[in-house]
């Protein structure tokens, strides 16, 4: 059946009716004294015992029903500053007790997946044009989480990332003697082209080591693939 009210998931207009809609929840927070962070009708509420954030919680059942609005009781609950996440970002706790930003964990894992979906080793797709798809994603995705200090996990990605289109382009290659020829032509030496195209149906295993030597970070920033740990 067709919906006959509401508005588009993600469109310009949803936080702007949620900011007006929810105008006097924010004021009654304010008034109470308490610290919170919302964008459209995602809220997070930060107080200092699990007891206070049971009160608030009631609070904002209460203040939605005026409003005729429901909490979403799957996604929402009471929990510690770093096991909740806010818009893709969450907390974590230095030793010496200062608190950083960090990506929370499922987006760490969607991320993943979706780069997982598109460098599938499939056939018909060039890896500069792999590359080309992935330039939005991964400079989108670095500018909106540059506020993280997260600079090992951005440096894992990048060499995850590197791993798996030199799977790729390993498997466009496909035979053996077609690796060595190709590996030869980049400037690999005999024994290191002969070595990866010996295992040739190896594809990830040999995707690593000696092929780093060749398709190296400076043959990918040739290619024009973005870095996240820039």
């Amino acid at each position: 059946m067709p919906e006959t009210g509401g508005t588009p998931q993600g469109g310009p207009l949803s936080p702007l009716l949620a900011n007006i809609l929810l105008d006097e929840v924010d004021k009654e927070l304010e008034r109470r004294g308490h610290q919170f962070a919302r964008y459209a009708d995602d809220c997070n509420v930060y107080v200092h015992s699990e007891a206070a954030g049971h009160r608030v919680m009631a609070l904002l059942r209460r203040l939605y029903g005026r409003l005729r609005l429901e909490v979403n009781e799957e996604k929402s609950a009471v929990g510690k500053a770093d096991e909740r996440k806010f818009l893709g970002y969450s907390f974590w706790f230095r030793p010496d007790g200062s608190v950083k930003l960090r990506v929370a964990d499922k987006t760490k894992a969607l991320f993943k997946s979706e780069l997982r979906s598109m460098t599938k080793r499939v056939r018909g797709q060039s890896l500069e044009s792999v590359i080309k798809g992935l330039r939005p994603k991964l400079i989108g995705w670095k500018n909106y989480f540059r506020l993280s200090d997260q600079v090992g996990f951005f440096r894992d990605m990048d060499k995850w990332i590197r791993h798996r289109l030199r799977a790729l382009r390993l498997k466009q290659w496909r035979r053996g003697p077609t690796i060595f020829r190709e590996l030869r032509r980049m400037g690999a030496t005999i024994p290191v082209a002969a070595k990866v195209a010996f295992s040739s149906k190896r594809w990830w295993h040999n995707s690593a080591m000696d092929l780093n030597r060749v398709l190296d970070i400076r043959f990918f920033d040739r290619l024009g693939l973005p870095k996240l740990a820039d």
